[in-house]
């Protein structure tokens, strides 16, 4: 693993970050992955590839539910159970991220495992929303074999923890590619603090990069060495799942005003979310426990005023956040070698 973009003196934003910059800041969320790296049985063919599991807290995640909201800032993409989440304003399930061929068998597998952890889906009580998110890696790993299996997605899952996160080319980032260089997980976080109090809360974001097809924003913008390999251009205008998490108690619709100001931070590494570019947000707070059995007939939820100027400080914080881990995906990716050979550099920052 290469380092963080600070750790290279590039500095992104003004507010701080927290302890480990990573979406694990805020309290209670895991991250696991499972990456494939390996020759196929027929010539050229390679697993290059992986399943990420984000997951909210490390409780039940059907039986205490998160608030949540989706954006779609460009609509190329094959994710599962955005309607859903955005109609009910909550996630019941790990957020799964992995290849565009594979969110079916990741479906599946997520889907199992919240079965065998709760009896009572589809029998007393109703039907269970699992929440996919894709980006297309099959210029390195062979997309049509699909290798990713049910299994994978549930070992993503149990291997989920709170220490900080593995990023760059592994999990579902092992085959993605970024600027037409070597992208894939990324992570940062920030604290905001709420003045002449002590009160603070925590922003996290994790991304899926896999966009951009030129790399001179990159030199012009962020630090480089001068020569650099030639880059591999995407076949395609590329995808990036952003997912933000926080514990700021917000609403559904309040969640939704923050998470669409991750697009500020994707369009200052250079994306105008092209054409046929797969950009969603997803983001949760684990303000508040939402059970899915109860008698209550009113529930009460806090929420922060709509007008204080900490609403200002948490649309700063996912811009910030976003920007920095589509960096850190950069900086600490890996060059690659893939399907039919196919080789994508590492881009080399230098400190």
């Amino acid at each position: 693993m290469g380092k963080k973009a600070r750790d290279l003196g590039i500095k992104i934003g003004k507010l701080p970050t927290g302890k480990k910059n990573c979406i694990t800041d805020v309290k209670g969320v895991r991250v696991g992955h499972v990456t494939l790296d390996y020759e196929l049985e027929k010539e050229g063919d390679y697993a290059c590839t992986g399943v990420t599991a984000i997951l909210p807290h490390g409780g039940n995640l059907f039986q205490n539910k998160v608030t949540a909201a989706s954006y779609v800032i460009n609509g190329f993409g094959k994710s599962a159970g955005l309607i859903q989440v955005n109609e009910l304003g909550v996630i019941e399930s790990p957020i799964m991220l992995t290849n565009t061929f594979s969110v079916p068998q990741v479906t599946q597998g997520t889907l199992e495992y919240m079965l065998d952890n709760n009896e009572d889906i589809g029998i007393k009580t109703g039907t269970i929303n699992i929440v996919v998110g894709e980006c297309n890696d099959s210029h390195l790993n062979s997309i049509r074999a699909c290798p990713v299996k049910p299994e994978h997605a549930k070992e993503a899952i149990e291997k989920a923890s709170n220490e900080a996160a593995k990023e760059g080319a592994v999990g579902a980032g092992k085959g993605m590619i970024c600027f037409g260089y070597k992208g894939g997980i990324g992570s940062s976080s920030r604290i905001v603090k709420v003045e002449n109090t002590d009160m603070s809360f925590t922003v996290g974001c994790m991304v899926l990069t896999n966009f951009g097809k030129s790399s001179e924003f990159l030199k012009e913008n962020y630090i480089s060495s001068n020569a650099q390999p030639e880059s591999t251009i995407s076949p395609t205008d590329g995808s990036i799942m952003i997912v933000l998490a926080t514990d700021a108690p917000l609403s559904s619709r309040q969640l939704t005003r923050v998470i669409k100001r991750c697009s500020v931070g994707l369009g200052r590494t250079g994306s105008y979310f092209a054409h046929g570019s797969g950009d969603v947000v997803i983001g949760f707070t684990i303000a508040h426990d939402i059970q899915h059995s109860t008698n209550k007939v009113i529930e009460s939820h806090t929420q922060l005023r709509e007008d204080h100027p900490i609403m200002n400080e948490l649309f700063a914080a996912a811009a910030e956040t976003t920007e920095e881990a589509i960096i850190n995906s950069l900086t600490q990716a890996e060059t690659t070698t893939g399907r039919n050979g196919n080789i994508v550099h590492a881009y080399e920052f230098i400190k």
